[in-house]
């Protein structure tokens, strides 16, 4: 188990400026980043999650940052744990990544999503019991969405398609991917929310709020000005994160040891 404590850390001249970001009096928030259908990890991290938070007699909340299915091998044992044991005493936000977005296009229009398959697609077809061979083309993606249809728990189907775009706690924001830099929240498009990398990534531009998101994966977990990464590729290292915001302090739990 790891426990770290951040500080702000927002530069000598952000921090002239801005106070350190902060959540509710009385409430605390986790955030877990890209599952990628390891069941045990997030097994794992609830049991952490749990531990950390008895005693605490305030709000509770979970925000999931999206990605919960694709390329680890338990995409539908995720989904099950999510609907069956979720944490008790918590709010609960389940936030739409952009893999989820693309099995629901692939369920769409199979053949302008074919390429869902090669980005995890695959994995997630077997967890719900659909083996295909790799090298599929397109003019069999109409059966195999068929195949998955018949397959597909319609309380699955609603989950992915009950997905929020983005939550707000105090001064942090809560997306999958990012934020398009300099465009109010308003007016934010959902493809950005899901699928922005560089332009957010590399930007030290001062956001509207502090924002957690997943998506781009890091060695370690980011702690920057005007954003928080968190997705440290649980499918391939064996680290799930959560970061934990109480007050004005970010601390972290994870799973496992980098690489």
């Amino acid at each position: 188990m790891k426990h770290f404590v951040k500080k702000w850390l927002g530069g000598a001249e952000e921090a002239a400026e801005t106070s350190p970001p902060h959540v509710a009096p009385g409430q605390r928030v986790y955030s877990i980043g890209d599952i990628h259908g390891r069941l045990d990890l997030l097994r794992e991290l609830h049991g952490m999650i749990h531990a950390d938070a008895s005693g605490y007699d305030g709000a509770l909340s979970l925000v999931y940052l999206g990605d919960y299915i694709d390329r680890g091998p338990q995409s539908r044992e995720v989904i099950d744990e999510l609907l069956d044991a979720p944490l008790t005493g918590f709010d609960n936000v389940y936030l739409v990544g952009n893999h989820e977005e693309t099995l629901l296009d692939f369920l769409r229009h199979p053949k302008a999503a074919a390429g869902w398959l090669n980005w995890g697609g695959l994995e997630t077809l077997a967890s719900y019991g659909v083996n295909l061979p790799r090298g599929i083309s397109k003019p069999d993606m109409e059966e195999i969405r068929a195949r998955f249809q018949n397959v597909l728990p319609q309380r699955h189907l609603d989950f992915y398609q009950g997905m929020q775009f983005m939550h707000r706690s105090g001064d942090y924001l809560f997306v999958h991917a990012g934020i398009r830099p300099g465009k109010p929240l308003g007016d934010q498009s959902n493809e950005d929310l899901l699928w922005i990398r560089q332009d957010f990534i590399e930007s030290n531009q001062q956001h509207e709020h502090v924002v957690v998101h997943g998506h781009t994966i890091s060695e370690e977990v980011e702690f920057r000005h005007n954003r928080i990464g968190i997705d440290t590729g649980a499918y391939c290292t064996g680290v799930l994160t959560c970061l934990v915001l109480d007050g004005e302090q970010q601390r972290l739990l994870q799973t496992g040891e980098p690489m």
